[in-house]
């Protein structure tokens, strides 16, 4: 049995959104964005876990926490806020949530900007992932996929036993993987007890493990000095520890699920909810103004006060190349 109080949901809220661009900016990411649903996708993965989780902890940047607390006045909800002075990537924040949690505090990770449907699915994964992390397990969700996907990793498994972790593939390997069935995506959720993932951690990065330590026991009410954090490595917890452990377990999943990393799975999400397109699949966002498409198809135009962008569905991860030059620039527009 899970003692009470004793399941903490911790939100990841660092991402800038770079591939949504010119919706998602610096100064308001796409996690903030009330695009979804008249929601944003903060507010919805805080609701989808308030059921099983007894306490909230929302890990972000000092450029987001103003954000994050304007979100959390629509919540009656226990929570905290971990406010970094500088990203060090997914290893270090998820480290932090652990120091802050009781050692057998089961932690559910989840990033802020995914979208999930099927809540019956979802929690049904959730309460197997609690229940193996129990058993100190570090727990990971596959996602059942329903295309040749190559923007996405790949856990290869057999029952709740991970055989191996795959990068991003070729097209010609994610068809693969997909007619072989025991190949799902990698989600970016997991599952563990703090301690056991903090155990963890500092035996495959004793570096990253030791300079967050020393991070957090100089927290000021949950916010971190700029200068020890710089001394942390920036690592993925994929690379430091999903990918190395011989402690992992996976739950395959059957919920719908999309990380909207990109405008391809916002326009195949916006379709699917009914969004306005013309005959040949070309869509409008963030305008009402009329606009005609001719000689193009599957395409989205862009629209916000400052500027336009038009991608073909398909090209949807080069907005990412935009985004960069814009930053190579310094541009306002960012």
């Amino acid at each position: 049995m899970i003692a009470a109080g004793n399941i903490v949901h911790v939100v990841l809220t660092g991402g800038v959104g770079s591939r949504l661009w010119p919706l998602s900016r610096k100064t308001k990411p796409k996690q903030y964005l009330d695009l979804f649903d008249g929601c944003s996708l903060l507010e919805m993965t805080i609701d989808r876990n308030k059921s099983i989780a007894d306490r909230l902890i929302i890990v972000g940047n000092a450029e987001n926490h103003a954000l994050s607390c304007k979100v959390m006045e629509k919540f009656s909800l226990d929570h905290s806020h971990i406010v970094e002075a500088a990203p060090r990537n997914t290893a270090a924040a998820i480290a932090f949530a652990a120091f802050q949690s009781k050692e057998d505090a089961v932690l559910i990770v989840t990033p802020s900007d995914h979208i999930i449907n099927g809540e019956e699915e979802y929690l049904s994964a959730l309460k197997q992932a609690v229940v193996i992390a129990q058993n100190d397990y570090l727990v990971t969700f596959g996602i059942k996929p329903s295309k040749a996907e190559t923007g996405y990793g790949y856990i290869e498994f057999e029952g709740n036993d991970v055989l191996a972790f795959h990068e991003k593939p070729s097209l010609d390997k994610a068809s693969d993987f997909l007619k072989k069935g025991n190949f799902y995506w990698n989600s970016g959720l997991f599952c563990f007890k703090a301690g056991v993932f903090l155990k963890e951690l500092q035996k495959q990065e004793p570096e990253v493990y030791n300079s967050v330590k020393l991070a957090w026991e100089s927290n000021d009410s949950g916010f971190l000095d700029y200068d020890l954090s710089m001394k942390i490595p920036s690592i993925s917890i994929d690379y430091a520890v999903m990918e190395r452990s011989s402690n992992i377990k996976v739950v395959a999943s059957g919920f719908d699920w999309s990380d909207l990393g990109s405008f391809e799975s916002v326009y195949d999400y916006l379709m699917k909810k009914g969004h306005q397109a013309d005959a040949n699949g070309n869509i409008l966002i963030g305008s009402a103004i009329h606009t005609s498409f001719i000689g193009v198809e599957n395409c989205l135009l862009v629209h916000t006060p400052d500027a336009f962008l038009v991608v073909k569905k398909e090209n949807s991860q080069e907005v990412k190349q935009v985004y960069q030059e814009l930053e190579a620039a310094n541009s306002p527009l960012l």
